[in-house]
């Protein structure tokens, strides 16, 4: 038997299709049938790649009796919040204000007009110190609702009237010293042992990253090198990275990145694969001929081989996740024990492996097994090579964790911008190809007609895309621009940010992340902050500026300029959560740099430009006769390749031979 969900694109929808519970996809047949009943919903956010969604769905939704008692006192309503997150951005923002965290899988109950009067994350089957088990939760919530209905009705309302209030994190444009006062804020907050930021769990700070990059290309700060190094280093030579095939997992349950939770999302890998990139040519700026330098090239290549081998669907965009699970078990795919490398190397390169990886014997992470960390460089790196060959081999034999295909639009234009910079710094078309390609797909099936945020095996949904699609788009869709001289994408960009500009304005300036012109919620979120992927604010003004460096266009630099300052405060007051933000505002207070390379795509001197760490620099190269504003003018000079540094389209004096652009 299965439930509605069969009928649902998404993946992680279907992973609930057969359960017992009646569940209901969001849409106004569900609230409909929730005041028909006069009957609470129960709201079950969650991802594919979830794992503790995963331990819920066993342990409750699987279970007849569960379910039984949800179908009689609840309209249940499973959202997969990649599909829609502006869903998860209400119920997340009263969650977090019920209880004072948040996480998924979130668990809300709505009075039938949506109304939130109950939230939390996970809840056990059984009770423990300190939660009680869903049972318990469930019985306590219908008897609210059945016998003290006035309170529940009070505490919706109370909820409702926080919703309807926004925070003003805007301010004032961010001067040098706000950006420098951000960077001390976050050399602050750095864990100088282990890297990153604060204690665990450790995410991947990609977008703080980014920002430091930038702000140390300005100021050449030390301090900031030398934290942005510890992280990057820590990060990709831990259990977090997979030391085999490459990719970055979710997140470090621990301090030192030792063991993750196993799932790898589209979006952590795309902007760490950039921000390793920008790491890479500012190594290379510094002269710096160390192990860092092979590391950070080493971690691009992988990475981007990552993408390519394991999340690129049939149709040429990116799948969204693989999960942490198989097998039963989180991590299963990529754990080992001293046993299993005996069994798969032979004793000599077994012991040799074990010490190498930090395989140990009672394991770094459970049930005896060890994640794989590579915290030294080989002493052998051909012997390397044969091991990581033969481990490849063997692990290709186990169960591969489920991969998540819906295609998300910003996360394909996260994707495609990395790996469009990559394939040009790093001499790799075939990455500028998959990148053109995955750029096709947006532009041919989501965009038009009417910009959507998901599809799934080449069939659109039909879920509006939101702010934050806009802007990585935009931002993409001129890095393909720059990568391979077609001016169609000029035209694409253009029309994204058309739309973004008319239809996300918010009364007072901001932006919200919902378009004027789509079914609205409950509230219309609008959140500034950069978390586990960047704020539609933050990624438009990205888009916009880079948009803004190709054409000339002022409107466009202004309203980039409004995205900025919506975050201005949170920006100086919590940086941590505005890595984006202050990457951007970076950029603007560079200029950006635009640089036109005429007369080669792909050669000398377009990686040379690429290679350039002035923040937030825009490259274009074309073959010349280019109809982009940028190239008004601007010619090859004597029939060689020739790069011109422009800021507000006023450029410095053209130049001819790559090693002089190192002088900018």
């Amino acid at each position: 038997m299965t439930n509605r969900l069969s009928q649902s694109q998404s993946p992680y929808l279907r992973q609930h299709a057969e359960n017992p519970v009646d569940w209901w996809e969001w849409g106004p047949e569900a609230l409909a049938e929730a005041k028909r009943r006069d009957t609470p919903i129960l709201l079950s956010v969650g991802y594919a790649a979830c794992h503790w969604c995963h331990v819920m769905a066993h342990e409750s939704f699987e279970d007849p009796a569960t379910a039984a008692y949800m179908n009689e006192h609840f309209v249940n309503i499973k959202v997969d919040r990649e599909e829609r997150p502006d869903i998860d951005a209400v119920y997340m923002r009263a969650t977090q204000a019920m209880t004072g965290q948040g996480g998924w899988p979130m668990t809300c109950v709505l009075t039938p007009a949506g109304e939130p009067f109950f939230a939390g994350t996970y809840f056990p089957p059984e009770p423990t110190a300190g939660h009680p088990a869903f049972s318990q939760v469930l019985q306590a919530l219908v008897d609210a609702w059945q016998n003290r209905r006035d309170e529940v009705t009070s505490s919706a309302g109370q909820v409702l009237d926080f919703l309807a209030t926004n925070d003003d994190l805007g301010g004032e444009p961010l001067t040098a010293d706000d950006l420098d006062g951000a960077a001390r804020t976050l050399v602050g907050q750095a864990d100088e042992e282990a890297g990153g930021f604060g204690a665990a769990p450790k995410f991947p700070p990609s977008m703080m990253l980014e920002f430091l990059l930038r702000q140390h290309a300005r100021t050449g700060d030390e301090k900031v090198w030398q934290v942005m190094g510890r992280t990057f280093e820590a990060m990709a030579r831990g259990g977090m990275y997979d030391q085999l095939a490459g990719g970055f997992a979710r997140y470090s349950v621990d301090r030192f990145w030792r063991v993750p939770h196993f799932e790898k999302m589209l979006y952590d890998n795309a902007l760490l694969l950039r921000a390793y990139l920008h790491w890479y040519r500012a190594l290379r700026a510094r002269g710096d001929e160390g192990p860092q330098v092979a590391l950070a090239e080493r971690v691009c290549r992988e990475t981007a081989d990552f993408l390519l081998a394991e999340l690129r669907t049939d149709e040429g965009g990116f799948a969204s996740a693989l999960d942490a699970d198989s097998d039963g078990h989180e991590g299963t795919f990529y754990v080992w024990n001293p046993h299993q490398l005996m069994k798969a190397l032979g004793t000599g390169d077994a012991a040799w492996a074990v010490q190498l990886l930090s395989v140990t014997g009672g394991g770094t992470f459970e049930r005896g097994l060890s994640t794989l960390q590579l915290l030294s460089d080989p002493d052998d790196p051909e012997r390397w090579e044969r091991v990581k060959a033969r481990l490849l081999e063997i692990r290709a034999e186990r169960t591969r964790p489920a991969r998540d295909d819906k295609v998300v639009a910003a996360w394909n234009g996260y994707a495609i911008t990395a790996l469009a910079e990559t394939g040009i710094l790093l001499d790799r078309p075939d990455l500028v190809e998959a990148a053109t390609e995955a750029a096709t797909l947006l532009w041919d099936l989501h965009v038009e007609p009417g910009f959507v945020r998901t599809s799934l095996g080449g069939v659109r949904s039909e879920h509006a895309a939101v702010l934050e699609d806009h802007g990585a788009v935009i931002e993409a869709f001129v890095a393909v621009l720059g990568a391979t001289d077609d001016p169609r994408w000029l035209d694409r960009a253009r029309h994204v940010a058309d739309r973004a500009l008319a239809h996300f304005r918010a009364e007072d300036g901001g932006w919200y992340d919902t378009a004027d012109d789509t079914t609205a919620l409950l509230v219309r979120p609008r959140d500034v902050s950069d978390n586990a992927n960047p704020a539609g604010s933050s990624a438009l003004a990205h888009g916009l500026l880079a948009l803004a460096a190709v054409t000339g266009d002022h409107d466009l630099r202004a309203a980039a300029v409004d995205c900025v300052e919506s975050a201005a405060g949170l920006a100086t007051g919590a940086p941590r959560y505005a890595g984006w933000t202050l990457a951007a505002a970076e950029a603007l207070h560079d200029g950006p740099a635009e640089i036109a390379v005429v007369g080669e795509v792909g050669g000398p001197m377009h990686r040379a430009a690429l290679g350039l760490t002035t923040p937030g620099a825009v490259v274009v190269a074309t073959r010349e006769g280019s109809p982009v504003p940028l190239f008004g003018g601007r010619e090859a000079i004597d029939g060689m390749a020739t790069a011109y540094v422009c800021r507000d389209f006023v450029c410095r004096l053209p130049v001819t031979d790559p090693a002089a652009l190192t002088g900018e």
